[in-house]
C-alpha cells in the first residue's frame, strides 16, 4: 500500500464519507479553494493506479469507490508512523502526547481501562 498526498488523503476521506462519488460530487465536497475539474480528475486516476479506487462506468463518466477502508489505510500508517517516529514503541509514543498536553489523565485512565475491558 502506497503512502498518499496529502490532497489524495484529503479525496478518499470524501469519497469514505461519500461510499460512491463521481469526480464533480467529490469536488463539491472539497473545502476551501477547488481543483479545476481535470485536475481532481487526474488525482483519483491517480488513486485508482495506486489501487485505493476503482470506477464504475456510466458512458463517458465514472462513478469512484473506495478498495481500501479508512480502518485498513489508518492501521497501517498508523504502525509505520509509529516505526518511523517512536521506535516501535507504542509507549513512546503515548508519552510524547502527553509531554505535549494533547492527552489527559482521565483520558489516559480510559485507554487503560479500555485495554483492561479488552483482556
Amino acid at each position: 500500500m502506497q503512502r498518499l498526498t496529502n490532497k489524495e488523503e484529503e479525496i478518499m476521506k470524501i469519497l469514505w464519507k461519500l461510499e460512491k462519488a463521481f469526480v464533480k460530487e467529490i469536488r463539491a465536497e472539497l473545502k476551501g479553494d477547488k481543483p479545476h475539474y481535470n485536475t481532481l480528475s487526474t488525482i483519483v486516476r491517480n488513486l485508482e493506479d495506486k489501487k485505493y479506487v476503482a470506477h464504475e462506468a456510466f458512458g463517458n463518466t465514472h462513478r469512484y469507490y473506495p478498495l481500501v477502508t479508512k480502518d485498513a489505510y489508518r492501521k497501517r500508517f498508523i504502525s509505520n508512523t509509529i516505526a518511523d517516529y517512536y521506535d516501535n514503541s507504542y509507549k513512546s509514543m503515548v508519552s510524547f502526547f502527553a509531554k505535549e498536553q494533547k492527552i489527559s489523565i482521565e483520558e489516559l485512565r480510559e485507554i487503560i481501562q479500555l485495554i483492561e475491558k479488552e483482556k
